[in-house]
């Protein structure tokens, strides 16, 4: 392993250690500081949806239909990023505020969001993604057949903020805001106490109904939202499979149908109703006052869970959503890892996720 230093080691027959499509980023993978930690959970992947474009293999886009339903789309890497990320003026901008949600709330501090895909030309952001890079098969699925396997999805707090600011850019003028407190009906006059889970309990089909209706308005106008990338292993979880990497999609409105995979409350909240009350309370308040409080809000409607995650779905749960070939059989084999980590850059890797101690403990895949 090459020691830290500030000079650029080169790992591999002079070529600088590097990742696929990325020539503008914010971490300079010459160096092995742009490998630590989480950052490689969020470039790599990124890296591999501009790989696939290469190869004119479009990820599934999960989206929802007029009746909530969930349906499968393809989204292009040019979509998805808003620019093609082999493009000179893709710039890869991680761990970024996301400029054009932050006029619809007001937090303690600006949430920053995994990836920031920014025209280099007009320095103009155009997509804001969250990335998950998840194990395929998860541990409620791995005795499962192919077709049946999930990964579990765990959802950031901020995440639910970044699907309330993408529906309030769609409502953002005086006529839509109107619309939308009309679509939300009464139920935000009616609790008077929001912090109260009693005084919440007996609205929250009325909440979640108001809400389907707003994601139903906006079937036509979805956006991306989460970008997750699988990683198939065998059934002992101690090898990749041949066919091992895909792309999958999330849409904003996708989201908000990973929360209702759980029965209705009973006397409690759990974090999954939770996340349906947020987002109905941020419309809510933006429908009256054109911004939100997002620090407040998740804060003061904690209902006795931490505030760190929203909540969390098994495999058995995503499973369903995510149901398709490229799930059963990823379209990217493990051979083709060395064609988006270059430069021999899987030496800077610091094993902490069971993906990065893989590659380091098998350098075939690299010769």
């Amino acid at each position: 392993m090459a020691k830290r230093n500030k000079e650029i080691v080169y790992l591999k027959e002079g070529i600088a250690p590097g990742l696929f499509g990325q020539k503008y980023s914010s971490r300079d993978y010459r160096f092995e500081e742009a490998w630590g930690k989480n950052m490689f959970n969020s470039s790599f992947p990124a890296s591999l949806v501009a790989y696939m474009g290469s190869k004119g293999v479009d990820p599934v886009f999960i989206c929802t239909d007029k009746d909530n339903a969930i349906v499968h789309k393809s989204i292009s890497a040019a979509e998805l990023l808003g620019i093609d990320p082999l493009s000179e003026n893709a710039y890869y901008d991680y761990e970024a505020g996301y400029f054009p949600y932050e006029q619809y709330y007001t937090a303690d501090n600006k949430e920053k969001i995994d990836l920031v895909m920014i025209d280099r030309s007009a320095n103009n952001p155009l997509s804001g993604l969250e990335v998950k890079l998840t194990t395929l098969p998860d541990s409620t699925t791995k005795d499962l057949p192919d077709a049946e396997f999930g990964s579990e999805i765990v959802v950031r707090s901020p995440t639910i903020l970044f699907v309330a600011c993408s529906i309030c850019a769609c409502y953002d003028s005086q006529t839509g805001k109107n619309k939308l407190h009309a679509l939300l009906n009464t139920i935000g006059e009616e609790i008077k106490d929001w912090s109260s889970p009693g005084r919440v309990i007996p609205h929250y089909c009325k909440i979640k109904t108001a809400v389907l209706n707003v994601s139903s308005d906006l079937s036509k106008k979805q956006k991306p939202l989460i970008l997750q990338p699988v990683w198939k292993t065998n059934r002992s979880l101690t090898d990749l499979e041949d066919n091992c990497l895909d792309v999958f999609v999330w849409s904003n409105l996708s989201v908000i149908q990973m929360a209702l995979r759980e029965a209705e409350p009973d006397d409690v909240i759990s974090r999954n109703q939770r996340t349906i009350i947020w987002l109905y309370k941020m419309l809510w308040d933006f429908s009256l006052y054109g911004k939100f409080n997002y620090t407040d809000i998740v804060n003061s409607l904690a209902y006795t869970f931490k505030t760190d995650k929203a909540f969390a779905i098994s495999g058995k749960q995503t499973n369903p959503m995510m149901k398709c070939e490229a799930l059963e059989k990823p379209r990217i084999s493990k051979y083709e890892i060395k064609n988006i980590i270059l430069g021999d850059g899987q030496k800077f890797l610091r094993p902490e996720r069971r993906f990065d101690a893989y590659l380091v403990s098998h350098p075939e895949l690299f010769v």
